[in-house]
């Protein structure tokens, strides 16, 4: 009898806990389970987004690709656009409003239009280091084509770190200074450009500071 008392103590101590104790028991198993489900879905809802992105520009590529198709610019446009509505923090927008400027450039012989795209290609590449540097060169490159100097030299100042770059850098900003009528300012950037340059000494380049009054080797 003593031990079934024990027992059924040990049944009622075990109902009382579950009166106090159950609800936020169930709640917190249906919160974990809630955590786990919920980032699982969030994970494939990423990846999906990705193959969606993906394929996208696949699109636009081979409408780029496709000089033939006299609706290939107008769906390059198109998809550039749908990439920065539907997935305007992936690469894929990025890089698609790259080819887009290339397109407005090349084909449409619009600068401006070339201009917005890459402006915000490179508001979207901040957590694209090397990316970043590419759309800020093609950026300033297409600003110092529509004479807009200021908005060019700006443009390459905003760079944080330049690496690979810092040669190219320099170069245009003295190709941008010398259109601005600093031809001091621009054979200092030349000059720093030749120390910079990584792929050995570069003939334009040269010729440059030859224009400039800078003998070869200075």
């Amino acid at each position: 009898m003593a031990e079934l008392r024990t027992e059924e103590e040990q049944v009622q101590a075990i109902k009382d806990w579950w009166k106090k104790n159950g609800s936020s028991l169930l709640i917190g198993i249906g919160a974990a389970l809630a955590i786990v489900f919920g980032w699982q879905a969030w994970q494939n809802n990423q990846a999906q987004q990705r193959a969606e992105a993906a394929n996208q520009f696949a699109t636009l590529l081979n409408a780029f690709a496709t000089e033939a198709d006299e609706n290939a610019g107008e769906t390059v446009a198109f998809v550039a656009q749908t990439l920065r509505e539907d997935h305007g923090k992936s690469a894929y927008a990025i890089y698609g409003n790259l080819v887009l400027a290339r397109q407005q450039i090349m084909l449409n012989d619009n600068v401006e239009g070339a201009i917005d795209s890459l402006q915000w290609a490179l508001d979207k590449a901040s957590d694209y280091p090397a990316l970043n540097l590419v759309v800020r060169n093609r950026l300033a490159r297409a600003q110092f084509a529509a004479e807009q100097f200021d908005d060019a030299l700006a443009t390459l100042d905003g760079a944080v770190s330049v690496d690979a770059f810092a040669g190219i850098f320099s170069e245009l900003r003295g190709d941008i200074l010398l259109a601005k009528g600093d031809a001091e300012g621009a054979r200092e950037a030349y000059l720093a450009a030749q120390e910079q340059n990584q792929q050995g000494r570069s003939g334009i380049l040269e010729l440059k500071l030859s224009d400039l009054g800078v003998e070869e080797g200075a």
